[in-house]
C-alpha cells in the first residue's frame, strides 16, 4: 500500500506559477513510476506527466510540454510538479499517482492522492 498526499495547489493569475508536491508513504518510493493528473470541472481526467524512478526520464501532455516539469526526490519520497506559464485552461484539481510501470493511462496507476485544486484567473 502506498499513501499519497499532494499539496501546493491554489488560486494564481495567468502567467503565474505553482509548485505541487506529493509525498508518499508505505511502500519503498523509489519502486514507482509516479505521474501526474488533473481533472477539470464535467471533463474525464487526463494525463499530465510521468517520471521514471530514477527521475532522469520524463514525458509530458503537449499541452504542458514546456511549461511543466515533474521532479522527484526519492530520499524525500515526494514528487513535484513545477507549472509555470499558467492558463485559465490549466485549472483543474491536479492528482499524483503510483504506477509500477510507465503509464500515461489512469488505469494503469494503482495508488493515488486526494488531489489539490488549481485555479487559474484570466
Amino acid at each position: 500500500q502506498v499513501q499519497l498526499v499532494e499539496s501546493g495547489g491554489g488560486l494564481v493569475q495567468t502567467g503565474g506559477s505553482l509548485r505541487l508536491s506529493c509525498v508518499a508513504s508505505g511502500r519503498t518510493f523509489s519502486n514507482y513510476y509516479m505521474g501526474w493528473f488533473r481533472q477539470a470541472p464535467g471533463k474525464e481526467r487526463e494525463f499530465v506527466g510521468v517520471i521514471n524512478r530514477s527521475g532522469d526520464t520524463t514525458d509530458y501532455a503537449a499541452s504542458v510540454k514546456a511549461r511543466f516539469t515533474i521532479s522527484r526526490d526519492n530520499a524525500k519520497n515526494t514528487v513535484y510538479l513545477q507549472m509555470n506559464s499558467l492558463k485559465p485552461e490549466d485549472t483543474a484539481v491536479y492528482y499524483c499517482a503510483a504506477s509500477l510501470g510507465w503509464a500515461a493511462v489512469p488505469s494503469l496507476y494503482r495508488y493515488w492522492g486526494q488531489g489539490t485544486r488549481v485555479t487559474v484567473s484570466s
